[in-house]
C-alpha cells in the first residue's frame, strides 16, 4: 500500500517571534533595498507602530541598510483615540531627535471630519450610501502627501502595516480588508489605493514587512521588545493597553475614529475607559448616538422631485434625503464642544475640535453653506409629499397631507 499523502504544513511550526522577525529582515533585504527613498505609512494602530518601530531597531541595529532618504507619513485624522494620539506624538518626538523626517499629514480643513459635517453640511458616514471618511480623512491626504513628496524623490517605496496574520505565507491571495485581526482602519486601502492614485502611479511602489505576523507577535512587540532601550526605548507600551493591556489580543479591538459611525459598537473606545486613567473619556461615548440622531430625517432637507445631477442625468432616487439643517449643525456644534470640554475639565485635555476648525465651522454657517447640488431651499426631509418616481411619474398622496 503507498503513503498517505499529508498536507504540506502538517509538519510545520507556527512561527515564533524571532522567525516573524527573519521573515521580515527577508522581505526588507529583497524588495526595499531596490528603492534609495523609503516612505512609511503610520496611523498610530497597533500595526503600523509595530512596523515603523521595528524598522527603526532593523536600521539601527545594522540588520538592514539605511536608504539614502526615510520619510515618516502620519495620517493624523484629528479623531484617534487620545491614548494612541499621545503615544503617536511621544514616538514622533522620539523620532525627530534620531534625526528621521515626519510629516504629520492632515486632510484639507473644509474637509476635517466635523467641519465637513458641522461647517458643510454633509451627513454623518454610513456604511450602505455615505461612507466618505476613510478615503477623505485618511487616504487622500496621504496621497497627496506622498505625491508632493516623488516630485522631489523621484520614486520611493510606501511601507505600510497591512498583515494578514501566519497564513499569508500560505495563500497567495492577499485580501486586502480592514477587519482582520483587529485591522486598523484604512490600512488596506493605502496598499490598494496609492500605487494607483493620480500623480504617483507608475513611481511607487508598496510592502507590507509585517504581512505574516501573528496578532500576538504585534502585542509582543509593542509591549514587551519595543520599549526596552535594547529594542529602541518606544512609547509603544500605551498602544497596547488602549487596546486592552494583556487582555488585547482576546478583545481583538478594531481602532478607527472616536465613536466611529462605522462600527456597530465603540469596542475600543470602552476597553479603554475600563483603565482608570481614561475612565474621564467617557463623554465621548455621546458622539456615535449624535452621529445617529444628525442623519434623521428632522435634521435634513432632501429634494421635492426630478432631480438632474452634474451629466443630466436624472438622480436614481428623485426625493433623497441631503445636508444637515443649519439648525441641526449648531447643535451639533454645542454637543460636540461641550462633551469636550466635560472631558478636559477632569483629565488630560483633548482636542476632537480646535479652535481652528471650530472657527471655520461657524464661517461656513454664517456664510450659508451648501454642499454641491443644494441651495437650501429644499423641503426639510420629513416633510409629506407626493411620491416622485425616477421616470417623472408622481404617487398622489393617498389621504392628502395632514396638518
Amino acid at each position: 500500500m503507498g503513503a498517505i499523502q499529508g498536507s504540506i504544513f502538517a509538519s510545520s511550526k507556527r512561527l515564533q517571534m524571532t522567525d516573524s522577525i527573519d521573515l521580515t529582515v527577508q522581505s526588507l533585504q529583497a524588495h526595499a533595498v531596490e528603492h534609495d527613498h523609503w516612505c512609511i505609512a503610520w496611523s498610530g494602530g497597533k500595526d503600523s507602530s509595530a512596523t515603523l518601530t521595528l524598522i527603526m531597531w532593523l536600521l539601527d541595529s545594522g540588520r538592514i541598510p539605511r536608504p539614502k532618504s526615510l520619510t515618516v507619513f502620519y495620517a493624523d485624522t484629528r479623531m484617534e483615540l487620545p491614548p494612541l494620539a499621545i503615544a503617536a506624538r511621544q514616538i514622533m518626538d522620539d523620532l525627530r531627535e534620531r534625526g528621521i523626517e515626519v510629516q504629520v499629514v492632515r486632510a484639507p480643513m473644509d474637509k476635517r471630519f466635523f467641519v465637513y459635517i458641522l461647517g458643510r453640511g454633509v451627513p454623518p458616514p454610513n456604511n450602505n450610501t455615505l461612507r466618505w471618511c476613510t478615503r477623505q480623512i485618511k487616504v487622500d491626504p496621504m496621497s497627496a502627501a506622498v505625491e508632493h513628496m516623488l516630485g522631489i524623490a523621484g520614486k520611493a517605496l510606501m511601507i505600510t502595516g497591512v498583515r494578514q496574520g501566519e497564513s499569508a505565507i500560505r495563500d497567495a491571495r492577499i485580501e486586502m480588508s480592514c477587519s482582520k485581526d483587529g485591522a486598523e482602519c484604512g490600512q488596506g486601502w493605502y496598499q490598494q489605493v496609492l500605487p494607483n492614485a493620480k500623480g504617483v502611479r507608475g513611481r511607487i511602489a508598496t510592502l507590507a514587512p509585517l504581512l505574516h505576523w501573528r496578532v500576538c507577535h504585534v502585542w509582543e512587540w509593542l509591549k514587551h521588545w519595543a520599549p526596552t532601550a535594547e529594542f529602541g526605548d518606544w512609547s509603544t507600551a500605551m498602544i497596547a493597553d488602549a487596546y486592552g493591556g494583556d487582555e488585547a489580543e482576546e478583545i481583538n479591538a478594531r481602532t478607527g475614529c472616536v465613536g466611529c459611525p462605522l462600527a456597530q459598537e465603540d469596542t475600543a473606545l470602552k476597553t479603554v475607559l475600563q483603565n482608570p486613567k481614561w475612565a474621564h473619556l467617557e463623554p465621548l461615548l455621546r458622539l456615535k448616538p449624535l452621529y445617529r440622531e444628525l442623519r434623521e430625517p428632522r435634521h435634513r432637507i432632501k429634494k421635492a422631485g426630478l432631480d438632474r445631477l452634474k451629466d443630466g442625468s436624472i438622480a436614481k432616487n428623485p426625493q433623497r434625503m441631503g445636508p444637515l439643517t443649519f439648525e441641526a449643525r449648531m447643535t451639533g456644534l454645542d454637543r460636540v464642544l461641550a462633551i469636550q470640554a466635560e472631558i478636559n475639565a477632569h483629565g488630560p485635555s483633548i482636542d476632537i475640535l480646535d479652535a481652528e476648525e471650530e472657527s471655520r465651522i461657524r464661517e461656513l454657517i454664517a456664510l450659508k453653506t451648501w454642499p454641491d447640488g443644494w441651495d437650501g431651499d429644499e423641503p426639510l426631509a420629513d416633510t409629506v409629499m407626493d411620491t416622485v418616481y425616477q421616470n417623472g411619474s408622481v404617487q398622489p398622496l393617498l389621504f392628502g397631507a395632514t396638518a
